[in-house]
């Protein structure tokens, strides 16, 4: 992947930051979201449905719950997207095996690119019958339930720092062998870019964008708007500018540098909850939240599943359970970075959880 990187720096210039995540993440051949297996505690990081099924449950119920109250329709789309093994939805069918009606009229459909975790879901998941998309083109026109769980982090950003010549864009080039950051000459069209209250901040003050985000999320809007249903979104991000890049790598569950070995290491950047709730309110859909993860979890009664599982539990059993529900909702934890929000149809007016 570097090779390739350093062969494009070379004949057309610097890359923008959007570029070269898209590169390092996605490219057909050398993408890190195209090859292998890099969830769990053997890979890169870890997610809510590895840590508990209980995440899972309450999202599966959740929905259950939303499809009762417009009426149980028959037939409806479940859609997640990056499903990773397959265990959040293996999680959410589960729990909802006994409500009449629901998985008899739920059409699966996974957005996945990794033929390997793609092959995982099918295992888990393969008395459903999944079907699997490339884009959200393809879902069908029919009430529809949308789940994204870091999925939205992983979606290109641009990057725009102020400076005493204007706003100029954060771009990646070689010194010698080597990739780094340099910046682009200013230009007045990146205002297009900054919210109008973040046109004056201080020097040095660094603005992201992720437009690939900001398209999903009208993309998605526009589907619910159209034919009901809800979407889920649960990710890091913010609700107030940072105004610092969030750019990370994570390899082996640790902290790597952004330009060392594209490819090889995960590449994600904090999600702007305020950015995708004002696209998604244009679409003439209900946007709840976002709130912190924790406080959703344990409105959906997280708590509650905690002891009933605790209940035929083990000593040592008991303690993973305390420990997963720690995890999952204290605010030292992922209970207030990681945030939820849902859009929902005009006529679905709530979810549960908010």
């Amino acid at each position: 992947m570097v090779d390739h990187i350093r062969a494009l720096i070379e004949k057309n210039g610097p890359l923008p930051v959007a570029r070269y995540m898209e590169l390092a993440l996605q490219h057909p051949e050398y993408g890190y979201y195209r090859q292998g297996d890099p969830l769990g505690q053997g890979g890169d990081f870890i997610t809510a449905p590895e840590i508990s099924q209980m995440f899972g449950e309450l999202i599966g119920l959740c929905f259950a719950e939303a499809w009762k109250n417009i009426g149980k329709p028959d037939p409806f789309a479940l859609c997640e997207l990056g499903p990773g093994h397959g265990t959040l939805m293996q999680d959410a069918l589960r729990a909802t095996a006994k409500i009449h009606g629901f998985h008899a009229a739920m059409h699966l459909h996974l957005l996945e690119s990794n033929q390997t975790l793609r092959a995982m879901q099918e295992k888990k998941l393969a008395g459903h019958h999944p079907r699997y998309l490339d884009d959200l083109e393809p879902l069908p026109a029919l009430p529809t339930f949308i789940i994204a769980n870091e999925f939205f982090d992983a979606l290109p950003i641009r990057q725009f720092e102020n400076s005493a010549e204007g706003w100029r864009e954060r771009l990646v080039t070689l010194d010698g062998d080597e990739l780094e950051f340099i910046l682009s000459p200013p230009d007045p069209s990146f205002l297009l870019f900054i919210p109008p209250e973040q046109r004056e901040a201080p020097i040095s003050t660094v603005h992201e964008v992720s437009l690939p985000a900001l398209a999903l999320m009208r993309q998605l809007a526009q589907h619910i708007a159209a034919h009901g249903g809800a979407a889920l979104i649960v990710d890091y991000g913010y609700t107030a500018p940072p105004g610092k890049g969030t750019l990370q790598a994570a390899s082996g569950h640790r902290h790597a540098d952004v330009l060392e070995r594209p490819g090889e290491v995960d590449l994600t950047a904090h999600v702007d909850f305020i950015a995708l709730k004002q696209v998604a309110q244009a679409q003439n859909v209900v946007a709840l939240g976002p709130v912190g993860q924790g406080e959703f979890l344990q409105t959906l009664g997280i708590e509650m599943r905690a002891l009933q599982l605790k209940h035929n539990a083990t000593p040592e059993q008991a303690h993973a359970i305390d420990a997963a529900l720690r995890r999952l909702t204290d605010a030292s934890e992922m209970g207030s970075l990681f945030k939820a929000m849902a859009i929902v149809s005009p006529e679905l007016e709530g979810l549960a959880g908010f």
